[in-house]
């Protein structure tokens, strides 16, 4: 096809560059759709809280909240909802299974990703089910909570990927990973819009060496996660648009602990 193209003089170039430079930055009628997804988003992980409980499947909650979001209008697709429990959640496999939720497993939900007039989300948080975290659960969520709030922290107009990404542990230091490539995506940053990957994609992989700058309108998502190898993970995740002199966070579900669904009194469990 290339071939027939040069033979008739008619030039092939990457259009996909130019498009994703200009889909980097959202005007101020975007940015409102993105508050919107968000706010379906804070929905959703609502109803998840509501909904779990022991004897269901990973699958039965993501049937349900597939069920719920739909229900909203404007939504036109509904990619992925994540459920994953218990020692499917480290390493996360970002999937789900027929696997029965238990009592006291930690469950996450991740929204990658609902579209609501072609406008996607991405948006984790984690739960704990029938009751209160170990004292380990905590520190690992603490954790993961400090460097998703350090890399928000870095983030401003006109810094770069690089800052944002040298906020995280290097894989070798976090999980003893040789490689950082072994890691991808653990903490992880990528641009939100009419794509799940617009620009900036923000990774420890890349970011350090070839680094973007942050221009204000710019719309993406952190997400963080630790855990316990083949037991448990946690696993967090916010959605924020840039401007000239802040931060706008546009997921509103709590994150400073991790949500406890219908602890049972003095129930606990030796980890």
């Amino acid at each position: 096809m290339l071939r027939i193209f040069e033979e008739k003089n008619i030039a092939w170039v990457d259009g996909m560059s130019p498009m994703m430079e200009a889909r980097a930055v959202k005007n101020v009628d975007e940015q409102e759709c993105m508050r919107i997804v968000g706010a379906i988003g804070d929905a959703a992980h609502w109803e998840t809280m509501k909904f779990l409980r022991p004897g269901i499947t990973e699958n039965q909650v993501t049937a349900h909240i597939m069920n719920f979001l739909y229900s909203f209008p404007g939504i036109e697709d509904v990619e992925d909802v994540i459920v994953s429990s218990g020692p499917n959640t480290w390493p996360n496999w970002r999937n789900f299974s027929d696997r029965i939720i238990q009592p006291g497993d930690i469950v996450f939900m991740d929204l990658a990703a609902l579209t609501w007039n072609g406008y996607k989300s991405c948006y984790y948080r984690t739960y704990c089910v029938g009751r209160e975290p170990t004292k380990d659960q905590k520190d690992v969520y603490k954790t993961a909570l400090e460097w998703l709030y350090d890399s928000i922290g870095a983030v401003r107009a006109g810094t770069t990927t690089r800052e944002i990404a040298s906020k995280w542990p290097s894989a070798k230091e976090a999980w003893g990973y040789d490689e950082e490539d072994q890691a991808a995506a653990n903490l992880w940053g990528h641009g939100l819009g009419l794509a799940q990957y617009d620009p900036p994609v923000i990774s420890r992989i890349w970011s350090l060496d070839h680094p973007l700058e942050i221009q204000p309108g710019m719309v993406f998502a952190l997400e963080t996660q630790h855990g316990r190898r083949f037991e448990w993970g946690v696993r967090i995740e916010e959605m924020l648009i840039v401007h000239q002199d802040r931060t706008e966070l546009i997921s509103h579900f709590p994150v400073e602990q991790i949500t406890v669904v219908d602890p049972l009194p003095g129930y606990s469990r030796m980890m």
